[in-house]
């Protein structure tokens, strides 16, 4: 069906305009290379989120021994959500990076938070 239509071939129409907390924001992408933040982005209740715009280090956990360690990270290996997103270093949840310890998957969303944190893979 095509989207957008009833059944009998007519259009959908909104009932209203969307209200300024449902409105979309501009996606902030975050990119290997130096450390870069946007502070005072505005999120829902008056609340501010820390946004990072590059960074280059993260806080790689090592289950083996259970301690945390800030590393270098030198490339973007792999994207399981976009393949494109690899090949221009972007930094997204589950992507695997490539640090001074070795191999590491990305489990929080860097966009959200203003860091990146890791956890070596085998």
């Amino acid at each position: 069906m095509n989207k957008g239509r009833k059944s009998t071939g007519g259009k959908y129409h909104k009932f209203r305009k969307k209200k300024h907390c449902e409105q979309d924001n501009q996606p902030r992408v975050v990119k290997l290379d130096e450390k870069t933040r946007k502070t005072r982005i505005r999120a829902r209740g008056g609340h501010t989120k820390t946004a990072i715009i590059t960074e280059s280090f993260a806080n790689v956990l090592d289950k083996k021994t259970g301690k945390m360690a800030k590393t270098k990270i030198k490339n973007v290996i792999e994207t399981p959500s976009n393949t494109f997103l690899a090949r221009q270093n972007v930094l997204v949840k589950s992507a695997i990076i490539e640090t001074e310890l070795g191999k590491a998957r990305i489990t929080n969303r860097p966009s959200q938070e203003g860091s990146v944190n890791a956890v070596l893979i085998e």
